[in-house]
């Protein structure tokens, strides 16, 4: 189980920032089993190890979003807001999608509305395997903003796994800023 995730530890072992899972995977880990194929592997790391980032994997070829084009990461390029999708494909045709994460003092910041913040010592979790993730509510505020089938299916999923105080930061969260989210309803009662 979790075979692909172990996968993307070793690819980063030499990274000497934070990181951890995001997306459906974070879903799944929280969760403790796969719960539906994934098509990408997504990470997410925080803004300022970017050149960290960059440096472990320097042999792989690297793209971000811009302007909803993928184009080259030169190198020491410094990435700056609305931009934060790097594309990384190993030599060997692997790929990794990292996500950058925005943080000031002791508190991430929702890059969508940095008034939305969560402490960063509580953001991070591990799973039964030991991998780092991603808290499953904040990935579920990331997936409000275009919530595709998958991302409906996600929050069935681990709804039953949030406790109390998760489900009431995410439905804050989204009254803020998702107000007509249909995911409220469930989060209301």
């Amino acid at each position: 189980m979790f075979k692909k995730c172990s996968q993307v530890e070793e690819w980063l072992k030499a990274f000497d920032g934070d990181w951890m899972f995001a997306g459906g995977w974070a879903i799944d880990l929280h969760i403790g089993e796969e719960t539906r194929i994934h098509e990408d592997m997504e990470i997410a790391i925080f803004r300022e190890d970017q050149h960290l980032l960059q440096e472990t994997l320097k042999l792989w070829d690297l793209c971000v979003v811009k302007e909803r084009e993928l184009v080259a990461w030169e190198n020491q390029e410094t990435l700056h807001l609305p931009t934060h999708e790097i594309h990384a494909t190993s030599p060997e045709g692997n790929h990794l999608e990292i996500l950058l994460n925005e943080k000031s003092r002791r508190q991430w910041q929702f890059r969508r509305s940095p008034s939305i913040t969560f402490h960063l010592d509580q953001m991070k979790l591990r799973s039964a395997q030991g991998f780092p993730y991603l808290n499953p509510e904040i990935v579920l505020l990331y997936k409000s903003a275009k919530t595709r089938e998958k991302d409906h299916k996600d929050f069935q999923h681990v709804f039953p796994y949030l406790n109390e105080h998760q489900k009431e930061w995410l439905k804050q969260a989204l009254m803020h800023h998702q107000p007509e989210h249909p995911w409220l309803e469930a989060l209301l009662y």
